[in-house]
């Protein structure tokens, strides 16, 4: 009797999940078209290094800013919904030119503030394989399912020719992750609990103020650690035409994320909790660009703000969730909410290192070998 009780939800499982895939591949047919049409386009241009080079490079920028604007520009968007798009999208993009124009200069042609400079990443393409220039179109597809995936792990694992390297970006990752987690919770405990009514009654005009600050500096220091997601299709150091089209490209296309308000994966950010409130917003955004500073600082080695992002997420919510709550049927329910939050956004995070490694061990002779060197 539990056997066939297990069958049958089992079976029902599956045909959710059947259904699922058919009720995207029915609502996303234009989508599916075009991913075709990217796809056939990846496969022709493969053997030609240069077209392919910037065809990647494209694609990686549109996909990659696609997905991580729920991390530097998620809370920015949500907090000033009333506003008009492209005063929104004018302030961020300023911004991102002088980022990259300073690290252009001062790094001699690097766009990346010297985060390809390590050892794995430190050679730019001088071919291309298919599946290189698959991994942003799959990147797409994830986006467009709202999982909140590393960029750096999906984008730069599949031109990394040394395994250590990808172990160094994962346990930096993963130290971002248990950091964000818990420093998250012990700045929202206090919040909750000691400063009383910090989100109530009319907001003051100077919290605007601080918050485009601190959201200009959170993508600012974004753009220090991701950029280098973008330009490792590229070469390492860019003349002057190849930086007017890198930074012109991703100006041009972050015009249209603002003015699709984020697009579908902005609902990762809208479902948590006081998030549109200016106030909470700009306290996110702070906690985070002081994160993503210490990280910058601490070394070179490239790592997935997104998991920083939803470690910060993760224990925001788990904290407000425990501090509001007196009462302890209600204090279970949002626990309850929290956690499901949190460990969702984490297997949809995991979903995206699991998919780069395999495209990595796919794509590089390099790491296999080095994989069964360690194995046997």
């Amino acid at each position: 009797m539990a056997r066939l009780k297990d069958q049958n939800i089992n079976q029902a499982a599956l045909s959710k999940a059947a259904y699922s895939i058919f009720d995207f591949s029915k609502k996303q047919k234009t989508f599916l078209l075009v991913l075709c049409i990217l796809v056939s386009i990846a496969g022709f241009i493969t053997e030609y290094t240069y077209a392919a080079m910037w065809f990647g490079f494209t694609l990686a920028a549109y996909s990659a800013i696609g997905n991580d604007s729920i991390q530097t520009i998620g809370t920015f968007i949500a907090s000033n919904q009333k506003r008009k798009w492209y005063w929104l999208w004018l302030f961020m993009g300023g911004i991102f030119v002088a980022t990259a124009i300073y690290s252009w200069v001062v790094y001699n042609g690097d766009v990346t503030y010297q985060r390809l400079h390590v050892k794995g990443l430190d050679k730019a393409p001088e071919e291309f394989v298919f599946l290189q220039l698959a991994s942003p179109i799959v990147l797409m597809v994830m986006t467009r399912m709202r999982m909140p995936v590393s960029t750096t792990f999906l984008l730069l694992n599949v031109f990394t020719y040394s395994s250590g390297t990808i172990g160094k970006v994962v346990q930096k990752s993963l130290m971002g992750y248990v950091l964000a987690f818990f420093i998250a919770i012990a700045v929202w405990f206090v919040l909750e609990k000691f400063v009383k009514g910090y989100l109530k009654g009319k907001t003051r005009s100077y919290w605007y103020g601080l918050q485009w600050i601190t959201s200009g500096s959170l993508w600012a220091l974004w753009l220090m650690q991701d950029a280098a997601n973008i330009a490792v299709f590229l070469p390492r150091q860019l003349n002057i035409y190849e930086f007017i089209a890198y930074a012109g490209f991703v100006f041009i296309g972050m015009g249209f994320l603002f003015y699709f308000k984020g697009d579908r994966i902005q609902k990762i950010v809208n479902e948590k909790t006081q998030v549109t409130d200016v106030r909470a917003a700009t306290i996110v955004d702070f906690v985070y660009c002081i994160l993503l500073f210490y990280f910058k600082m601490y070394n070179n080695v490239p790592m997935s703000t997104t998991w920083v992002f939803i470690g910060l997420l993760g224990g925001r919510e788990l904290s407000i969730a425990f501090a509001k709550s007196k009462k302890l049927k209600k204090r279970k329910a949002r626990l309850v909410r929290a956690y499901r939050l949190a460990r969702n956004d984490m297997y949809k995070a995991l979903i995206g290192l699991i998919v780069s490694l395999i495209l990595a061990l796919i794509i590089n002779e390099g790491i296999r070998k080095e994989i069964i060197e360690l194995l046997f």
